[in-house]
């Protein structure tokens, strides 16, 4: 069950992040087309209800992400619920970023995983190139310092970072991303199937991702729209008891 606490979790972070570019097909198609309307992420604040459903079709939760304007940078929220038999799973995180690149100043999370709670703050200086990790609950749960790379990203920020270089065109190598400890994630393009999304089939990007880390190491499908921002339109991560599936709801 923990298996499936962190994986719910690491789902809901990447959901929004890695896209894949347009092939050179699509993007040649693009070109004879009126420039669409850009909306959502990055040029507007943004809000993406997602559906949880296992493989009979039952729905099991909620996810959420919004990303809201903070000055130069950006606020990131990603929420979400879940309950499966004998497990539910409550979680909030909560990204600052700084700048054009969206390099992380701040991360909270708090997390209630079957009735576990903890709930914890990881401040970045970036100049510096150093992090410190505060355990807020449960109390007395300390402190702890670690070494970052240039312009570090956590999670949230990541996918959201990933978005933006997949809309200029670039596919983000793999990364170390901070969710407490420190994740290698990898992103490899897997085709261009049709989904069904919004009561119709579309032509989406799959990627596969993995993630390995202290406490993490599996993989699961994300399927993307072929517009501007890049918009996840379905995950599918495989556990134990089932295949789970995020669905974006319109």
């Amino acid at each position: 069950m923990h298996s499936y606490g962190y994986r719910s979790a690491a789902l809901w972070l990447f959901l929004a992040g890695a896209a894949v570019a347009q092939t050179p097909a699509a993007a040649g198609q693009a070109a004879a087309q009126p420039a669409p309307k850009l909306t959502g992420f990055p040029w507007q604040e943004e809000t993406l209800h997602y559906v949880m459903n296992w493989q009979s079709g039952l729905a099991v939760g909620d996810v959420y992400f919004a990303a809201h304007k903070a000055g130069g940078g950006w606020n990131f929220e990603v929420s979400g619920n879940a309950s499966v038999p004998g497990f539910a799973v409550h979680d909030t995180y909560r990204s600052t970023v700084a700048g054009a690149d969206l390099c992380t100043k701040m991360l909270e999370r708090e997390i209630d995983h079957a009735g576990r709670k903890s709930s914890e703050k990881t401040t970045f200086d970036q100049a510096a190139g150093t992090a410190r990790r505060v355990t807020l609950v449960p109390d007395g749960g300390g402190q702890s310092d670690f070494f970052i790379g240039t312009c570090a990203r956590d999670a949230v920020a990541y996918a959201y970072f990933a978005r933006l270089e997949l809309g200029q065109g670039r596919v983000p190598p793999g990364a170390q991303v901070y969710l407490g400890a420190a994740y290698s994630t990898s992103m490899v393009y897997a085709g261009a199937p049709e989904i069904a999304s919004g009561g119709r089939k579309v032509t989406a990007d799959q990627l596969t991702i993995t993630v390995k880390g202290p406490k993490a190491d599996f993989h699961f499908d994300v399927y993307y729209a072929r517009d501007p921002a890049r918009t996840p339109l379905q995950i599918r991560v495989p556990l134990a008891m089932g295949t789970f599936t995020l669905d974006l709801a319109r």
